[in-house]
């Protein structure tokens, strides 16, 4: 089955625009979840909307309302939203390029893929794809979609074009608020260099297909145990690695390097580091 598109709409560079079509980047479809369930009769637990005062009500009686003081709101109804006119409803116009690799990974939202929508615009496509991908820029543009404005960030993917949803800034928390009590200390030279060659051991391409999601194979493994009918009994909690307090911080690292040097050569463990900007990627789908 062909994917569905999630938007249609135009991308526009200056007077050049083409048809696009937008699909989402992310497959939710593994992703383990839960239901609530009636212990008792083993049925899932479902909700209704209620109003204080009044009880159940029903779908076609709610609207949207803007809170304005406590507990005092505006009601809007769905024609009156949509008579909010935006161009970035129809149009994702690249209003201006930026070095795709110093976008701040903290913007970074989630990823869709751009496709030609049409024969006719598949020239304009290509076009845009390959100036963007010569010059390592991102153009960046805002769309409308999902009941807000999104500021986007788009950038050439292998054959395609990839459009990152970014955060505005201020949805930032500010760092230094967080970094405020990290001591201001020059740590021994012999310990970051230490430090350093078990990170240069360690490094590796970014390739996230060498990675499992253990909680979720665990998940279904038990799943599968209960199934048949056996009895799931927790086992005894151990401390984790690195849990007690490192009371010499050198002997650590100086083992740490005395281990990975035991029998030969390290293993090459592949990186796991934050996903760089869209120009560095590969064309491996983001997990």
């Amino acid at each position: 089955m062909a994917a569905r598109a999630y938007w249609k709409g135009f991308l526009r560079l200056s007077l050049v625009s083409i048809a696009v079509e937008l699909y989402n980047a992310v497959e939710t479809k593994s992703e383990i979840s839960f239901r609530q369930i009636h212990k008792p009769s083993g049925r899932r637990v479902n909700y209704t909307k209620t109003v204080q005062g009044i009880g159940e009500v029903k779908n076609a009686d709610i609207v949207k309302g803007y809170e304005v003081d406590h507990d005092t709101y505006v009601t809007l109804e769905p024609d009156e939203i949509d008579a909010v006119k935006l161009e970035s409803k129809k149009t994702i116009d690249l209003v201006k390029f930026v070095d795709a690799a110093e976008i701040d990974p903290r913007y970074f939202e989630r990823p869709y893929y751009i496709a030609p929508a049409d024969k006719h615009s598949a020239e304009g496509y290509v076009v845009i794809r390959d100036a963007l991908k010569k010059t390592g820029k991102a153009g960046l543009a805002q769309l409308t979609i999902g009941g807000r404005e999104w500021l986007v960030a788009i950038s050439a993917l292998g054959d395609g074009l990839l459009m990152e949803m970014l955060r505005y800034a201020n949805e930032l928390k500010e760092a230094e608020q967080f970094f405020d009590e990290v001591p201001s200390m020059k740590p021994d030279k012999e310990m970051i260099d230490l430090a350093v060659e078990l990170i240069e051991r360690k490094a590796g391409d970014f390739a996230p297909d060498d990675f499992e999601d253990h909680y979720a194979t665990a998940l279904r493994e038990l799943v599968n145990k209960k199934m048949k009918g056996q009895k799931i009994k927790a086992p005894h909690e151990e401390a984790a690695p690195g849990s007690a307090k490192v009371i010499d911080l050198m002997s650590a690292l100086r083992k740490s390097i005395g281990e990975g040097s035991s029998g030969g050569k390290a293993k090459t463990t592949r990186s796991t580091g934050r996903r760089a900007a869209p120009a560095r990627r590969s064309t491996k789908k983001r997990a």
